[in-house]
């Protein structure tokens, strides 16, 4: 992967598993556009008092030539789950933004 990754969990411990899944997510997105500058991804699982569950948050900064990709908010109690929408919306905001060049 050419692209510089940059990885971050908040109020969470750090997870290998987590981190290769998302070096993963990260490497197809190339895939979709190779042209990629920069690629921040923000894990966070903030406290929430009057819920049952604890949601995961996931943000994902895509600088490209030109623009910045922002994926945020993209909430689940599975944090796969939302690593999964986070980077599903993040390659539909790359392949309009390809079509667009």
């Amino acid at each position: 992967m050419k692209t510089p990754l940059q990885i971050t969990f908040r109020d969470m411990p750090h997870s290998d598993a987590l981190d290769a899944h998302i070096r993963d997510k990260a490497h197809k997105l190339e895939q979709v556009f190779a042209d990629i500058v920069s690629c921040r991804v923000v894990v966070e699982q903030p406290a929430r008092h009057q819920q049952q569950g604890k949601p995961f948050n996931v943000r994902i900064d895509l600088g490209v030539p030109g623009s910045e990709i922002v994926v945020d908010r993209q909430q689940n109690e599975d944090v796969y789950v939302a690593l999964r929408d986070a980077f599903d919306a993040a390659k539909r905001q790359l392949e309009n933004y390809a079509r667009q060049l």
